[in-house]
């Protein structure tokens, strides 16, 4: 079996799990107190470089679960979203509208990638 690398876990979850060549990352804002745009700069940015520090980049993400707050913003997600990506490496991707764990938070990204 190949092994499970855990990096920044805590009792508990980790920042990045690495399994079999596949890196799994979710990102929340930092910033409590700002507006979806961002919220959602600083989670892209936040990933990128998660990615890139573990041997991947925005080009090889296999799959993103993205979690917004309100799905009425969506628009302005995409936005952002679609300006990070580089053109024809999109992933597969589900955006649904949730109850976050803190009630600030405005959009929450878990992501799969290719390492």
């Amino acid at each position: 079996m190949s092994p499970i690398t855990r990096i920044g876990t805590t009792a508990r979850w980790s920042d990045v799990v690495i399994h079999n060549g596949t890196l799994y990352v979710v990102e929340v804002p930092a910033t409590l107190e700002a507006d979806l745009a961002t919220q959602t700069g600083e989670v892209l940015a936040s990933l990128q470089r998660q990615l890139e520090a573990h041997g991947s980049g925005v080009d090889k993400i296999l799959m993103a679960t993205i979690y917004l707050k309100d799905i009425g913003a969506i628009a302005t997600f995409n936005a952002l979203w679609d300006a990070w990506l580089p053109v024809g490496y999109a992933p597969v991707r589900a955006c649904v509208q949730a109850q976050l764990a803190h009630r600030d938070y405005q959009v929450e990204v878990q992501l799969i990638a290719a390492v």
